[in-house]
């Protein structure tokens, strides 16, 4: 341009310097065209990548293979929408199907922080909702369970049987995401499968000794009323009634076995929890009266509706009552009360409280820690509590007060 200002107009110099710049931007432009035009394409599609834009597409650009890279480019973006919407629809499912496991998955980070959670999980360890788990350790889920999950180490697997008779199995694996490993546990409740195959054996042996023993028995107890009558030692008499009697007692005893196999169904009404306890104030009365231990009952003044069988739940708390004025024995104390929120009933006593080895055996059929005892009375409560839908359990509290507690 400053050649062509200074040139003088119409000169052979004149023109040449003109064709020169008009060939010059001719050449820019097919510079453009070939270079810089598939260049800016390309980067725009870097672009593209980088903002994991999937969905746009890149314009041919007129050149043959350039055209090539763009084509290239653009079924490369199709695939990977293809494969982010199918990894999407696969995530979706997977989320769905751990959400509604009956199975508890709890995943952490790689710091141990809960990051993850599905319903079953949250209710295993008595959390409401299971967004409220986020952001917590194991060792913060303050209950049996959650102390019980917090000591796995990883690749174990763990069965526990807790002190509301619930039997989990625990293990504790690991995936790995971006190079980095994250831990995660699975819980399962076997309750169901571990109670049905205690019932089926304990009822069968119980049937089994009934069957032979009450057999026997019928025909020694005949033979000794009819020898008793033919008898005039009176020795000999004597001692043919106390081995009488002494048969009657054990028939009485297997019978008492056989009977704790035929639990009923419960039927279920809408009653006052409260008035049911205090009509049978002096039924527990009496059995903390024969223990040396005294009773306190601590009910609300409002009613209480709860929808249960009210003799199996009245035989469930007798026996409970009737353990703890045992436990507190001479001198010692038996609390009931009724707490809220919800209706939860507690039976509390100053016993000596639940050793460690037993603990671990709560609710497990024939095991008892008395000595006339039959292992049989935790083991009608459990199941009458759970055929109610109940949540229950039994500790010695960090206040060495041991307590028995029904959430209906």
């Amino acid at each position: 341009m400053v050649a062509l200002m200074l040139l003088e107009a119409g000169s052979l110099t004149y023109t040449i310097v003109w064709g020169v710049a008009l060939l010059g931007a001719l050449l820019l432009v097919v510079f453009y065209r070939n270079v810089m035009r598939p260049l800016r394409t390309i980067a725009n599609g870097v672009d593209l990548l980088r903002a994991q834009d999937f969905s746009s597409r890149l314009t041919h650009v007129g050149q043959r293979e350039a055209d090539r890279i763009v084509d290239m480019f653009n079924g490369m973006m199709g695939s990977l929408k293809q494969e982010r919407l199918k990894l999407r629809e696969q995530n979706h499912f997977l989320d769905l199907l751990i959400d509604v496991s009956p199975m508890g998955i709890i995943t952490l980070d790689s710091k141990g922080k809960i990051t993850g959670c599905n319903k079953a999980a949250a209710k295993f360890v008595d959390f409401d909702i299971s967004k409220d788990m986020l952001g917590l350790t194991v060792k913060d889920l303050n209950t049996q369970l959650g102390k019980v999950i917090g000591s796995i180490k990883d690749r174990e697997v763990k069965v526990v049987r807790l002190n509301d008779s619930m039997v989990y199995r625990c293990s504790r694996l690991s995936f790995m995401e971006s190079g980095i490993s994250h831990p995660f546990y699975l819980i399962e409740k076997l309750t169901d499968e571990v109670m049905k195959a205690e019932r089926k054996s304990y009822e069968k042996v119980i049937r089994m000794m009934a069957h032979e023993v009450n057999n026997s028995l019928a025909g020694i107890i005949s033979v000794m009323e009819t020898a008793e009558e033919e008898v005039t030692d009176p020795d000999l008499s004597e001692a043919i009634s106390a081995c009488e009697s002494r048969c009657k007692d054990m028939g009485a005893f297997i019978t008492k076995f056989a009977s704790a196999v035929k639990i009923p169904d419960p039927v279920k009404k809408n009653i006052d929890l409260k008035e049911l306890l205090r009509s049978r104030m002096t039924l527990f009365e009496s059995i903390c009266s024969a223990t040396g231990s005294t009773l306190t009952i601590s009910l609300p003044d409002k009613e209480t509706p709860v929808f249960i069988d009210p003799v199996l739940i009245e035989q469930v708390v007798t026996n409970i009552v009737k353990n703890a004025a045992e436990s507190a024995g001479q001198g010692g104390s038996v609390e009931i009360s009724i707490e809220g929120p919800g209706t939860k009933l507690v039976v509390t006593d100053n016993g000596p409280g639940i050793s460690p080895e037993a603990a671990d055996m709560l609710f497990t059929p024939f095991f008892t820690t008395k000595e006339s005892g039959h292992g049989l009375g935790l083991l009608l409560v459990s199941e009458v509590l759970n055929a109610h839908g109940c949540r229950f359990s039994l500790e010695t509290c960090p206040d060495s007060l041991t307590r028995f507690s029904i959430k209906f």
